[in-house]
């Protein structure tokens, strides 16, 4: 569930089969070791060279950042609650205060810097001189952290040794005719079984594209050799329906071979084990090649999707509903780590097409055309069109009624039904398309009233859906509806110990990376034991809660470090006086709990500290569900709720029937038309009005309306003394950009900043939101965005911060230098803005979307406690920054919270950029008390809250694009062209009411 697949644009097909370059699989800088021996096996740990070696330079260029309002009055009901903004607006740079360092990625020494030649544009045009200076990320500033007991660890990371003395020989190849990857690689294996002798008796391994790499070195540089491959070439169509296949014949193929390249493993062993020169780089070559060398056996037995391989053989498919079906598997990758090179293998789970017929396919898909195959003569109306469009796009297909390997992908649908098709033939002559199957090929189209795939771009292309099978082995990219989701996730919810029985199973079984002959023939040695390692347990800190309740401070001591509030109150409760409540849709039996759930709650709030009106400002307005489907009508009805309450109304409560797109649209006008606050649920939630339920959702209304649930009993500056200090205040700020469906080939990407607001708490956070370019990963108003933050803390602290610590979420480790060295600069920029204003930043990337796995290593305890150990998780503040982490680079991985189904995953925290020097184990006790903080819950959660709330408002970001007419514009736009970039759509503008409160939560 976690891979995607990259889905490529229609491509005629060409005779060569041609792919230029090779990707690069790796993500992390490799590692440095002292190992003279010919076999990289390092486990030991030594001190660091200066410097890290780093990509080469490339030069970044200052954009111009829009100025802040000057003086902008925020008269909006706010959680924080300071002067004015006029009254304490933070003082401007002048231009000769507004000097930038200009940052360049370079693998070189600290004290190296480069002079700028050329003045930069700053703010208001002005130039922006200052040094280029050398930007390398940041240096594991110790040998790792002490605090908290050893936790023995089994990592699902497998060593891997290599000869530095094997060569390893790139050749290019190209196939004619063009051929699938499937038959690629049929062609690779009949190739090496009838030319030994040209071949030098290899055993190569294949991408499946165009690279072949060899252990030895073929006879000659170019070989030009022929495969034939038994190829279908007659089929008929049964009564039934069945393609049936008569006989086949050999199709030729022409094979292309040539010398790329040679190289040996020296200079990876002399990188890995610190013999070379710093400046050397990661010899990417050899790398790739192991990894393509590793991926050849799986590749060959199994469906590749991204990095992860997927058989039935691994438990078979399951039918998830919906034209979908699961299917087990695993991921690996060659990664760098302390220990050296190793293999991450992780068991994983994902959703694939259906191979069936489209006409079947889209009974099980859009409910709609449940009974299609009993309405031959049913036709679409133009919306159910848009949707069935929609559902077959880009799908691939193989058609029935002829003799063809062809593989089509679906482009769009035909505007007339296939009744009414036309076409022209090579001749010239216009031909009935119905009539044209059944005088050529005996066919009568059944289906007449259904339009046809049109799989071409550029000419008419006209295929009948119900000749069209759908490709075997096809990803679903498509969004999973809740069932299916639930389904899939089902299928991928394994405990610890039948996970890591999977990881180990597919180590010695027959179709994962050891399963081949690669490995004695490229001269590996893989390990088949998980990686052993110590890790440690974070205790958690002490809490504060609120002064009216019994209970005011406490240590969570569960092993699930869940806290609970039965005899006290938040530590700040709101008090919200005008509120109103809406109903969409319900049973007369539901709509009439509701004045009994009102009650409820209004007292299950007083019990935790937060005050709501046990009245309503207006009866409960009850509507149908009908009318979140038109935004005008909702507006309406919104507004008058709002007039209602003289334009104060502080919280609006709605209760939906079931979960609707509608949802959406309520968001959207409620927080930039009206300016209210609004918490959602569902009548099936209501009904079993638990103390648990409402508790929850006072939580959730409390930290909307400017409350916070809890505190650090030892604040910050008690926890980090040596650099944290309660009248020096730090903003903690986090960053996330979310992007469009894969399918979606037109709607912008939505970055969001979040920041913290009051100090040492650190526990109440703004937001600005962005729509910026589609599937750009870097955020392009990001100086904007946190100068408007910085004047917000200003507004409220009083100061500007003293310090900033930047947590950034969503960035793949291909992108890391990229992000920072962009990103780093544009908060910067902003800080430029004030004059003087220099605070030392600490820029660090949050995963979660990663294939680490930590277990309890049960070898180290008695068989019936180990056994009973390997059931459980890892315990809530387990970190490990030792053997699997980055093997010079400031990284480590925390399991902050209790993993209640399945298996924990830890969350990768990777600190790219520290002018504050955080020590390792101040900066996990500073995310890990951090993780108590978060406003919806009482329990630590597994993100750092800065990232965390950054994805949620990402996510409301999206939500505000998601209206009726946007979508309708879209998916009828996107279907045209992928060629033209797209335009941007803005957000609309917050309302001054919400603007500073969580809304987002």
């Amino acid at each position: 569930m976690e891979e995607t697949e990259e889905s490529n644009a229609n491509k005629k097909c060409t005779p060569k089969r041609s792919f230029r370059g090779r990707t690069n699989p790796h993500d992390h800088q490799l590692l440095q070791y002292s190992n003279p021996s010919r076999f990289s096996n390092q486990n030991q740990y030594q001190s660091y060279p200066a410097l890290l070696p780093l990509p080469p330079p490339i030069p970044l260029q200052l954009t111009a950042t829009p100025p802040l309002p000057q003086n902008q009055s925020c008269r909006s009901k706010t959680h924080l609650h300071k002067p004015s903004w006029k009254q304490n607006n933070p003082p401007r740079a002048t231009s000769s205060d507004t000097q930038v360092s200009v940052l360049t990625v370079l693998p070189a020494s600290e004290d190296t810097q480069r002079r700028a030649s050329s003045p930069l544009r700053g703010e208001n045009g002005r130039k922006v001189m200052g040094a280029t200076q050398a930007l390398v990320a940041a240096r594991r500033p110790d040998s790792g952290g002490v605090e908290g007991p050893v936790i023995s660890l089994l990592a699902n990371h497998f060593l891997v040794q290599f000869d530095s003395l094997q060569r390893i020989f790139h050749y290019d190849v190209e196939i004619s005719p063009n051929p699938s990857k499937e038959v690629a690689r049929m062609i690779k294996r009949k190739l090496v079984e009838e030319n030994s002798v040209e071949l030098s008796g290899a055993l190569p391994a294949f991408d499946g594209r165009k690279n072949l790499y060899s252990p030895v070195e073929f006879q000659n540089d170019r070989l030009e050799l022929f495969i034939s491959l038994p190829i279908p070439t007659s089929k008929s169509l049964s009564p039934s329906g069945d393609l049936q296949e008569k006989h086949r014949q050999l199709k030729l193929f022409r094979i292309n071979i040539k010398l790329v390249s040679k190289f040996d493993g020296k200079e990876l062993n002399s990188y890995l084990s610190k013999e070379g020169d710093d400046w050397i780089p990661l010899p990417q070559d050899y790398l790739h090649a192991l990894d393509i060398v590793l991926r050849e056996s799986p590749a060959e037995k199994c469906l590749p999707v991204g990095r992860s391989l997927y058989s039935s053989s691994m438990g078979g498919t399951k039918d998830i509903g919906g034209g979908a079906v699961g299917l087990r598997g695993f991921f690996q990758s060659l990664r760098p780590t302390q220990q050296g090179l190793a293999l991450n293998v992780d068991f994983s789970v994902t959703a694939f097409h259906e191979s069936i017929g489209i006409i079947p396919y889209l009974q099980k898909r859009v409910e709609f055309l449940r009974d299609l195959s009993q309405r031959k003569t049913r036709g679409l109306t133009g919306e159910e069109r848009k949707e069935v469009e929609k559902v077959l796009k880009n799908i691939r297909v193989f058609v029935r009624h002829r003799a063809t390997v062809q593989r089509y992908r679906v482009h769009s649908l035909t505007e007339e039904t296939t009744e009414n098709l036309w076409f022209e033939d090579r001749d010239g002559k216009i031909l009935r398309l119905v009539n044209y199957f059944k005088d050529h090929y005996g066919y009568d189209i059944q289906f007449r009233n259904l339009p046809c795939l049109q799989i071409s771009r550029s000419k008419p292309c006209y295929l009948p859906m119900e000749l069209c099978m759908i490709c075997e082995g096809q990803k679903f990219l498509g969004k999973l509806s809740d069932d299916q989701t639930a389904r899939i996730l089902k299928m991928g919810c394994q405990r610890p110990r039948e996970r890591k029985a999977i990881i180990d199973g597919v180590m010695r079984g027959a179709v994962g990376p050891t399963s081949g002959s690669q490995e004695r023939e490229f001269k590996l040695h893989v390990s088949r034991e998980m990686t052993r390692l110590n890790g440690r347990v974070l205790q958690p800190p002490k809490l504060k809660l609120g002064e009216g309740g019994h209970v005011r401070d406490l240590i969570p001591s569960r092993h699930d470090r869940q806290w609970n509030l039965l005899d006290s109150h938040v530590f700040e409760g709101t008090c919200i006086e005008r509120w109103a409540l809406i109903s969409f849709g319900g049973t007369p039996d539901q709509k009439s709990n509701i004045p009994r759930f009102i009650i409820q709650l209004s007292q299950r709030c007083e019990q935790l500290g937060i005050l709501l009106n046990k009245n309503t400002i207006m009866s409960p307005q009850f509507e149908p569900i009908q009318l979140l489907n038109n935004v005008s009508l909702l507006e309406s009805k919104l507004k008058k709720i709002h007039t209602a309450a003289l334009n104060n109304l502080q919280l609006l409560i709605c209760i939906m029937e079931r979960k609707h797109k509608g949802y959406a649209d309520l968001k959207r006008i409620a927080e930039t038309s009206i300016g209210v606050v609004s918490q959602c649920c569902l009548y099936q939630n209501l009904g079993k009005s638990s103390s648990q339920f409402l508790a929850n959702l006072a939580l959730k209304i409390n930290a909307k309306m400017g409350g916070c649930t809890v505190a650090l009993y030892n604040s910050l500056p008690s926890q980090i003394p040596r650099l944290l200090r309660p009248d020096e205040p730090v903003i903690f700020m986090g960053a996330d950009v979310t992007h469009p469906h894969p399918l979606d080939d037109f709607s912008p990407s939505i970055a969001a900043v979040v920041g913290s607001m009051n100090w040492p708490a650190a526990n109440k956070y703004v937001s600005r939101m962005r729509s910026q370019t589609h599937r750009q990963e870097i955020i392009q108003d990001l100086g904007a965005m946190v100068g408007e933050i910085l004047d917000d803390f200003y507004q409220q602290v009083s100061k500007l911060p003293k310090r900033i610590i930047f947590f950034r979420d969503g960035v793949s480790e291909t992108q890391f230098y990229k992000v920072l060295q962009e990103e780093l600069q544009a908060i910067r920029v902003a800080c430029c803005r004030f004059p003087s204003y220099r605070p030392p930043i600490t820029f660090a990337v949050v995963q979660k979307r990663h294939h680490t796995r930590l277990f309890r290593n049960e070898s180290n305890h008695p068989s019936s406690t180990g056994n009973q150990l390997l059931e459980e998780n890892i315990p809530p503040g387990t970190v490990v920054d030792a053997v699997i982490t980055h093997p010079r680079e400031f990284d480590f991985y925390l399991c902050s919270h209790w993993g209640v189904k399945g298996t924990s995953r830890p969350t990768h925290y990777h600190i790219l950029w520290d002018e504050n020097h955080f020590t390792s184990d101040e900066v996990q006790k500073l995310v890990y008390s951090l993780c108590y903080t978060f406003v919806r819950c009482t329990k630590p959660v597994s993100l750092v809250p800065p990232a965390y709330y950054a994805h949620l408002a990402a996510y409301r970001g999206r939500l505000y694009l998601e209206r009726s007419e946007f979508t309708t514009f879209t998916s009828s736009t996107c279907a045209l062209s992928r060629a033209a970039p797209p335009k941007t759509t803005p957000l609309p503008k917050l309302s001054e009411n919400v603007k500073k409160l969580m809304f987002y939560c």
